[in-house]
């Protein structure tokens, strides 16, 4: 960072993030990143900004991301967490960006979850 005007645009940047993750309602499909010492060392911060970026590019107004602590499997991080109402948690692991923009096609637009990187 150099000057303030890109304090300031990042600033602005982290307060939109923040807005598109606001708290869900019941009606709210929720993705969930672990983002705890064990997830972020395994890549969980690019994951979640991939979810960020992928459910804003494609104007979900259902959809909030946030992120929660230690989700309890460290082996298999990065781990999300996907809660659609009236459906069972799908939890995936060793999410990487690329598996996030999948995940964000065909679980939640297409309500279609991916078998191959839940947690079995």
């Amino acid at each position: 960072m150099k000057s303030l005007q890109e304090l300031n645009a990042i600033r602005e940047r982290m307060q939109n993030q923040s807005k598109d993750r606001k708290v869900a309602d019941a009606q709210s499909i929720r993705i969930v990143v672990g983002m705890a010492t064990c997830g972020i060392a395994a890549g969980a911060r690019p994951v979640m900004n991939a979810f960020v970026e992928e459910v804003a590019k494609r104007n979900l107004q259902n959809v909030v991301v946030s992120q929660t602590g230690c989700i309890g499997m460290c082996k298999l991080e990065p781990i999300v967490e996907v809660f659609v109402p009236g459906q069972e948690k799908v939890t995936y692991c060793y999410m990487t960006p690329e598996k996030a923009v999948k995940v964000v096609v065909d679980h939640i637009v297409n309500n279609k979850p991916v078998t191959e990187y839940i947690v079995k």
